[in-house]
This record gives C-alpha cells, sequence and structure tokens, in this order.
C-alpha cells in the first residue's frame, strides 16, 4: 500500500483541522497504508519564514513529504485564505514537490463562504507544484464539528459520513494509480 504523509497546517496545538486530519488519516491506515504525520507548527518559525530549506528539521520535513506517495494537507480557513503557516511550508519545498503525487486538500472553516479558499487559493499552488492528482476538496463547516469541554467532540454524523466518503475516494485514487504504476512496470528476466 502507499505512504500517505498527513500533513496539519493549523497554527494550534488543539485545532478541530488537525482532529480532522486525524479522522481522515485513521480511516486511510484503516484501508491499510501507512500514514504518517506533520504538524507544520512544530518546525522552527524563523527558520520557516526565512526559507531555510537547509535547517535540518525542514530538510527533514521535506525529505518526508518527498518519500510520501500521496499527500492529505489540512488548514483552517482565515480571513478566505488558507493558513499562512501552510503557505510558508509550502514555499519551502521545491518547485515541483508534488511531481507523481496525489494530493487531498482539507479545510475548517467558520463560514460556507470560505470553501472557496480551497479551490481558489490552495488548488492552484498545488497545481503549481505538478501533483499527478488532486482529488475533490473536503470543507468542513463549525456547525459539523461537535464540541465538548474539551473542545472538539468529534464530527456531526452527516459530516462524518462526508468525510468518510472523500477520504475513500481519495484512496481509491491513490490505490489505482499506484496499481497503474506497478503494471506498467516489466520484469526483465535476469540473464
Amino acid at each position: 500500500m502507499a505512504t500517505i504523509l498527513a500533513v496539519s497546517g493549523s497554527p494550534s496545538p488543539v485545532s478541530s483541522t488537525h482532529q480532522v486530519l486525524t479522522l481522515a488519516a485513521d480511516r486511510l491506515a484503516d484501508r491499510g497504508h501507512r500514514v504518517e504525520t506533520l504538524a507544520v507548527r512544530t518546525l522552527p518559525a524563523a527558520e520557516l519564514l526565512r526559507a531555510d530549506a537547509h535547517h535540518p528539521q525542514l530538510a527533514e520535513a521535506a525529505d518526508q513529504f518527498a518519500r510520501a506517495d500521496a499527500i492529505v494537507l489540512a488548514t483552517p480557513v482565515y480571513k478566505a485564505g488558507y493558513s499562512g503557516l501552510l503557505k510558508s511550508f509550502l514555499d519551502v519545498l521545491p518547485q515541483f514537490a508534488l511531481e507523481g503525487k496525489v494530493v487531498l486538500p482539507l479545510a475548517t472553516g467558520g463560514s460556507l463562504a470560505h470553501v472557496l479558499a480551497l479551490d481558489y487559493g490552495l488548488r492552484p499552488v498545488l497545481m503549481s507544484m505538478k501533483p499527478r492528482a488532486v482529488s475533490e476538496s473536503f470543507f468542513v463547516h463549525a456547525g459539523g464539528i461537535r464540541k465538548g469541554p474539551g473542545g472538539f467532540a468529534g464530527l456531526e454524523p452527516d459530516t462524518e459520513a462526508l468525510l468518510h466518503e472523500a477520504t475513500d475516494t481519495f484512496a481509491g485514487l491513490v490505490e489505482s494509480l499506484t496499481q497503474a504504476a506497478l503494471s506498467s512496470v516489466r520484469l526483465v528476466p535476469a540473464a
């Protein structure tokens, strides 16, 4: 199965965005994929803002990104745009860092108008990085999130079902493209 990197672009250690990403990652792992997680907020801020790609932590994050077969990017939407933290990380990566990869953009936001940030803000940046495919974006409105005493308590059943559907569609795309790549490899017997 594929190695999938789940990237959290939320600046908050306790965020609905990270929780939604975790639900998607768990669903992908249940399908047999190897899922790794990267919380961009844990990278050194000064080096990230300077785009110091040679800093050891940023270089390791870029290597982790390069090793993945597919990427799930999760971001909160602020002021009608995806997070600056995620943008800073994408700017550190090589120009064609998504080449050959399948991407699932996820976002959370407080207004349905924020859904446009995915297709009019994030998608063009992703497409400039030459992905093999970008799955349909998925947006979680604040009304689809259940809150408890400690914050995030899960998703409303309808929202969770839609997240599962989006995640399964993405997984199916990853699996079909991985299988197609494997079937195009011709084994030549040793002489």
